[in-house]
């Protein structure tokens, strides 16, 4: 009896020293999570704390609670890399009315390296209060600036004021498996943008908002989008580029595998007249349509949706070049299924169509959509339709040797941040939510082994 008695001791010794958690939770920081309460201060302390070293570089919002929050920094730089933040329960912003501080964004995470951000838990932007000010600023909900190997993943963001996700000045991101919703009528409350960052994937996430679902803007590189499921919503969008003659740069775009529902467009250019630079050599692969406005659009008299008064008497825009549109289906709400309005200056040059079968989504006959090409200089359009005049038309595949070679694969990424969460296998989640290591379950396995020794 005395030898059982010693091995059950053991054991839980050897648990204790294994399941101490080091992760610090908000709520030892004086956050109540009612929903109600300010707990601004509480997670500020607790983002001290973690970003100085404690905590094994772990924070957890845990599941069951609401923590409305005024706007908040989480800055760095931090000693702790990476630092995971476990969002398990919901994040609340204040209502308009009652909001102190920034409007510029709610929450926002700066220079921080390795940033790990997951969960499933909902950021709540509150956005309902915000939306009939539309010509007020108004702030977004959760912004990322100058994080470099940066990974989100698994959270739902609801109505935002404005957009859910922005990133900017942020290197080697990958976002994944998100859930944003805002009504289609909500103003400017655009998924996820991107500005000046480069390396990033956006892949297996579901967006319906008021606007884009994704915008990419200038100072991009190597981007690559997939598994997107948009609708409604104003489309996947690059840019706009070029307002108030700015400089703009956005090149290596793969956009594939996406599907669009009820938006207003699917694959969209759109610049400003009077605007320089350029978007080149950008994809839009593999996409589904699903009664949409504009299934295939550039436009280079964009004028915050007055396109169509924009006239051509800017001496500059930003040139489009060198795009694919391949292996396209599906219906188009309008009679246009494909719509190139590119300038008179400044022509867009070398744009591809493989593979496309645009419909409209009125006629249920399968009546083929119509096209519009206006000042594009080069290109080849193979099994598509609608055709364009404006493109040159071949049956011979081997006419896509002149296609500026674009493949729509990951880009490599640069050293992973060693984080446990990305590592690690299997999980499973503590009393509070917290994530814990697998060999967690096998000591406590030997526990009830313990048990059952000595009761046997």
């Amino acid at each position: 009896m005395q030898k059982k008695t010693s091995i059950l001791i053991f054991s839980v010794f050897i648990l204790q020293i294994f399941t101490y958690s080091k992760a610090l939770d908000v709520t030892q920081y004086g956050a109540v999570g009612d929903g109600v309460t300010d707990d601004s201060q509480a997670f500020l302390k607790a983002w001290e704390d973690v970003c100085s070293g404690a905590g094994d570089g772990q924070l957890i919002i845990p599941a069951g609670m609401a923590f409305m929050l005024q706007p908040l920094k989480f800055e760095g730089s931090c000693k702790s890399t990476p630092i995971v933040v476990q969002i398990l329960g919901n994040l609340v912003a204040s209502s308009r009315g009652k909001w102190k501080g920034d409007k510029d964004q709610w929450i926002l995470f700066s220079d921080i390296e390795g940033l790990v951000v997951e969960g499933n838990g909902e950021i709540n932007g509150q956005g309902s209060s915000w939306w009939e000010h539309k010509g007020s600023s108004r702030p977004t909900a959760l912004k990322f600036k100058s994080c470099n190997n940066l990974r989100l993943s698994g959270l739902t963001h609801v109505d935002s004021a404005m957009a859910h996700i922005h990133i900017n000045g942020c290197n080697d991101v990958t976002i994944s498996n998100l859930r944003i919703n805002a009504p289609e009528s909500s103003p400017n409350t655009d998924g996820i943008d991107v500005a000046v960052s480069s390396n990033v994937i956006i892949q297996d996430c579901v967006i319906a908002t008021g606007d884009d679902c994704i915008a990419i803007n200038s100072g991009t590189a190597n981007i690559r989008i997939s598994g997107i499921d948009c609708g409604p919503g104003h489309g996947i969008s690059i840019g706009s580029l070029g307002k108030d003659g700015e400089i703009a740069s956005v090149e290596d775009v793969c956009v594939q595998n996406c599907n669009f529902r009820g938006t207003m467009n699917g694959a969209r250019i759109k610049t400003w007249p009077g605007g320089s630079g350029y978007a080149r050599r950008i994809t839009f692969n593999g996409i589904t349509l699903d009664n949409v406005e504009n299934p295939i659009i550039i436009d280079q008299h964009y004028n915050n949706g007055d396109s169509d008064k924009s006239t051509d008497d800017k001496s500059s825009a930003v040139e489009v070049s060198k795009v694919v549109y391949s292996n396209f289906v599906g219906t188009s709400r309008s009679e246009y299924g494909v719509n190139f309005r590119c300038s008179t200056r400044v022509p867009c040059t070398e744009i591809f169509l493989k593979d496309v079968k645009i419909e409209t989504a009125s006629s249920g006959m399968g009546q083929v959509a119509q096209g519009q090409c206006l000042n594009v200089r080069g290109g080849v359009s193979t099994l598509a339709v609608p055709g364009l005049e404006c493109l040159a038309l071949s049956t011979d595949m081997l006419s896509w040797g002149t296609m500026p070679e674009q493949a729509c694969m990951l880009p490599q990424q640069s050293v992973q941040p060693n984080t446990r969460p990305l590592q690690d296998p299997l999980w499973v989640y503590g009393s509070r939510g917290e994530r814990l290591g697998v060999y967690r379950v096998v000591l406590t396995s030997l526990i009830s082994f313990g048990f059952s020794y000595v009761l046997g």
